[in-house]
């Protein structure tokens, strides 16, 4: 039987954890963690400020030599001491999540499945890092090119998927051989914190992993970069940001890695099996309450199959449970803190305003909690602000096309390329339309795109490079090539 929720929270650190050691901020500034079910706090955390920072970036820089000398086998068995551990604790960790995040207890064990399973595949890939050995074209040279960590990495992740983010940036980071300074979100701290704590029970060598949490991100983050010591850049979260992290970036040319913003089409073809699409779409709008990149975020549904859809969509949101994530039977939990909810109701009634109109929901509930029921609108007009603007909530949009030409172009039709899905039962038609699509995903009949083994990333404004599968861990190493003479 899992502990109740505040002996967990108790036992984790909360402090900044520097070579091997939680300690207060060098200010002694705190902040607390709230539970958006109920708006109280649940946890007070060290408030880090620019002398943990230099403190945590000089540690990184001082055991980034010896952590890359450490053979790959060992770092490869820390990483599986910790997929085993996560998921041994897999309960505990996940009632830490839904209590400061809000997603039903369900949702935040597959989480935890999800994220643990980061650290199990780059456990596997450490052992199988690439290099090359060949002739020049003219046979004069031997080329040998060899794979080295980059060196410390500054890691910054949301608060959304607070077990899954950290993971599928510090699994590959360690699995490469980087020193790492990391600050989690400061609304969703505590299960990175749960992460931290495990990776120490694995094994991994104190002054490997800095954590620096705060309320001021650009008070830590922007000295890192200044540093001089830092190497590369891992950062998920909005565009906004993202392109101000790499204005920064560039003052010292470091590496970055960015998963940005998103403005997910999902595209129903009039031969859809609508069952089918009414599954995926769920899948897509309502995993972790919409609060996600990869959501759906502008349903696109062919004129003829419209009623039929929207009224099977519809029978399926009302029938949801809104409530507090750790409470049996709740489908779908609270938002992240109030300003998600205002804005969520400020999107929902511009979309009205212009002429959509409410299946479902659409009213903000009274009471404690930061709650929105589930929603469906129809008939959003294309210059409504929630087509432009990522709705972070259980809102499902609905507009209709009459083309495959006005799908793709209305898909396409923005400065985001994250993920699309296409729902057809033509495989020539899914492929053609996956094709043209502007976007460094797609899901064809399915609305889960994330999977470990697979390359997560986007396009356009969506971000750089890839996190996952047999690149992910490419973007933690440089390429060192030596060219010695045949005689």
């Amino acid at each position: 039987m899992t502990r109740p929720v505040a002996d967990i929270i108790a036992e984790l650190g909360t402090g900044i954890h520097i070579d091997g050691r939680w300690q207060d901020a060098a200010s002694g500034k705190t902040f607390e963690v709230e539970n958006p079910a109920t708006g109280h706090p649940i946890a007070t955390l060290a408030d880090g400020g620019p002398d943990d920072a230099q403190r945590a970036i000089d540690s990184a820089a001082a055991h980034q030599k010896q952590w890359a000398a450490t053979p790959a086998r060992e770092r490869s068995e820390i990483l599986r001491r910790a997929y085993e551990l996560l998921m041994e604790r897999a309960d505990e960790i996940a009632l830490v999540m839904t209590t400061e995040m809000g997603k039903p207890l369900a949702e935040a064990r597959g989480e935890v499945a999800y994220g643990a399973e980061f650290f199990r595949w780059f456990a596997e890939e450490a052992v199988r890092i690439r290099g090359d050995a060949r002739r020049s074209p003219d046979g004069k040279s031997r080329f040998i090119v060899t794979q080295e960590p980059v060196g410390p990495c500054i890691l910054i992740t949301p608060w959304n998927f607070p077990m899954a983010m950290v993971s599928r940036k510090i699994g590959p980071a360690i699995a490469a051989g980087c020193t790492m300074v990391y600050k989690p979100a400061n609304l969703t701290p505590l299960t990175s914190m749960f992460v931290v704590d495990i990776l120490r029970e694995a094994g991994l060598p104190d002054g490997v992993l800095s954590v620096v949490c705060t309320k001021s991100a650009g008070s830590v983050v922007e000295p890192w970069i200044d540093s001089g010591k830092a190497r590369k850049l891992s950062f998920t979260g909005s565009t906004g940001v993202g392109k101000l992290l790499l204005e920064q970036c560039a003052r010292g040319v470091l590496r970055t890695s960015m998963e940005l913003g998103g403005n997910a089409p999902f595209i129903v073809c009039e031969d859809a099996d609508m069952d089918v699409a009414v599954n995926a779409v769920m899948a897509a709008k309502m995993r972790n309450m919409g609060e996600a990149c990869t959501a759906a975020n502008r349903i696109l549904v062919h004129r003829s199959v419209l009623d039929e859809f929207s009224e099977k969509l519809t029978a399926r949101m009302s029938g949801l449970t809104v409530g507090d994530g750790a409470a049996d039977g709740t489908d779908v939990g609270p938002l992240v803190e109030r300003k998600a909810v205002e804005k969520v109701e400020q999107l929902v009634g511009d979309a009205v305003n212009r002429g959509a109109e409410v299946l479902c929901g659409g009213e903000r509930p009274t009471g404690g909690g930061y709650f929105y029921p589930p929603t469906v609108l129809t008939g959003v007009a294309p210059d409504a602000e929630m087509m432009s603007t990522e709705i972070f909530g259980p809102v499902a949009a609905l507009t209709p096309f009459d083309t495959d030409d006005e799908a793709v172009e209305l898909a396409n039709d923005t400065e985001f390329g994250l993920v699309s899905y296409v729902m057809t039962e033509s495989v020539d038609r899914g492929f053609t339309m996956a094709e043209r699509l502007e976007a460094g995903m797609v899901g064809f009949n399915t609305g889960l795109v994330s999977n470990p083994a697979a390359p997560f990333g986007g396009i356009k404004q969506s971000g750089l490079g890839r996190e996952g599968g047999l690149t992910g861990i490419e973007e933690f190493l440089e390429s060192k090539y030596i060219s010695i003479p045949v005689r």
